[in-house]
């Protein structure tokens, strides 16, 4: 049988959501499909894209699960299913939302789903790093994508401007679209930006990046579903480190005497202290750990 008949038998002879579930989750195995943006199993992604597509809460799946749906809603809440098995699409892509948290964001495929370890220490104000988070005024966050972190700082430091920069101008449509929805377009400026260009003469009290920082090596093995992703926002050179480079190169000039430099770089700690020795880097605890996140302030950067 064809994976078009397949759907199409299942249109037609699955009744109830427990049923849909069932036939999503052995699709998904049956694909081998990856996890790794926003859920990290079978179950839970079907969850996510069924309750989406048939406008019901998104954590509230037990009460409807013997509901019957209509012949529409069973077409259209398979649609999602198999666009996420035949065109390997994060399920993002497909519901056009991301959670960090309590906080959505739109996304599309013009930037990389969001997930950053740094988002969780935005929500704790960065503490105890930074003592009082009314007193920060100017906020930096570099390759801001869909503008999630830019969105957050403004939300943690309330009498903060944020300035939220990306080189892609795809990206930063996103982004505007996010900053619309939180109706913060006083407060969080986009800015078509190579790194630093385009803020010359600016200093902060807060620099945020989550670069790209994937290395060679992982980029020719990354799984389908982050190939859908830009490139551009993934692509961290031979040992992943050039943009944070950039930063450590560039960033002191652009931070107030107190202030405080954040960048993620992924899976590349290590490579980071063999490249920087004399740099005395604190990493930052998440809630995946102590080597993701690292935190210069900015009289360590010379």
């Amino acid at each position: 049988m064809t994976n078009d008949n397949l759907y199409a038998q299942a249109s037609k002879e699955l009744s109830t959501l427990r049923d849909l579930m069932r036939f999503a989750v052995s699709r998904f195995n049956e694909a081998d499909l990856f996890f790794g943006h926003g859920t990290d199993n079978a179950w839970d992604e079907a969850a996510c894209l069924l309750l989406h597509g048939l406008h019901l809460p998104a954590d509230q799946l037990d009460p409807y699960m013997d509901a019957r749906l209509t012949a529409s809603e069973r077409a259209a809440a398979l649609e999602p299913i198999r666009r996420r098995v035949a065109e390997r699409l994060p399920a993002a892509y497909l519901t056009h939302e991301a959670w960090l948290g309590d906080y959505r964001f739109y996304v599309d495929e013009r930037v990389i789903v969001p997930r950053s370890h740094i988002a969780e220490l935005l929500r704790e104000q960065l503490s105890p790093w930074v003592n009082d988070p009314w007193a920060v005024g100017k906020v930096l966050d570099m390759c801001t994508g869909s503008g999630c972190l830019a969105i957050l700082a403004a939300d943690a430091f309330p009498e903060a401007r944020v300035d939220a920069l990306d080189l892609s101008p795809d990206a930063l449509a996103v982004a505007r679209v996010n900053v619309e929805n939180y109706a913060i377009e006083k407060r969080v400026r986009l800015l078509e930006s190579d790194a630093f260009a385009a803020i010359a003469n600016e200093r902060y009290d807060l620099i945020v990046a989550n670069p790209p920082y994937v290395n060679a090596e992982a980029m020719a093995t990354l799984p389908d579903e982050y190939r859908r992703e830009p490139r551009i926002a993934l692509e961290g050179g031979e040992d992943g480190l050039d943009f944070t480079r950039v930063l450590l190169a560039q960033a002191a000039r652009h931070l107030e005497p107190e202030g405080l430099l954040i960048v993620e770089i992924g899976n590349n700690k290590d490579a980071l202290e063999r490249a920087f020795p004399r740099l005395s880097f604190v990493w930052l605890d998440t809630h995946a750990g102590d080597r993701f996140v690292f935190m210069l302030r900015r009289k360590d950067l010379g």
